[in-house]
């Protein structure tokens, strides 16, 4: 079994990008990883075609959970709804079915992949993810009662 707290992981968790909140944001999620106390606020903007432009976390969370949020954080500009939910869906694969890493924008969450035999964290490696999701498809709404 690898170390799930590699020094790549370590490096991400010490260097997350985007880090506080946004002001005016189009959208803000929270979530808590119930088993480990993880908790993440999510700030975004999003422009007409539902791209996030913008993005703010305020972050306490495990080394795997910086990790994740750093990666998250440093692909997420530019993703639409459908990348970020294909993100998600690799990464959960990954960690608790043995499947293959994330490909394209969010490739680096390979070094996550040790983690899968961590359980208890997965919720917190999860958390940039589902805020995210639950950020974006908040802006959607939004972008459709205008």
């Amino acid at each position: 079994m690898s170390d799930p707290y590699s020094n790549a992981v370590l490096e991400l968790a010490a260097d997350i990008p985007h880090l506080g909140r946004l002001e005016a944001p189009d959208a803000s999620a929270h979530k808590v990883s119930r088993i480990c106390g993880s908790d993440l606020t999510l700030d975004l903007r999003v422009d007409a075609a539902g791209r996030i432009t913008a993005l703010g976390l305020d972050l306490q969370a495990c080394a795997l959970g910086q990790a994740s949020a750093s990666i998250f954080a440093r692909g997420a500009i530019g993703a639409t709804l459908a990348e970020v939910q294909q993100g998600r869906d690799a990464l959960k694969a990954m960690l608790q079915d043995g499947g293959g890493p994330p490909t394209g924008r969010f490739a680096d969450l390979i070094v996550l992949q040790p983690a899968s035999s961590y359980r208890q964290r997965h919720g917190s490696i999860l958390l940039a993810f589902e805020a995210g999701l639950e950020a974006l498809e908040k802006a959607g709404q939004e972008v459709h009662r205008a």
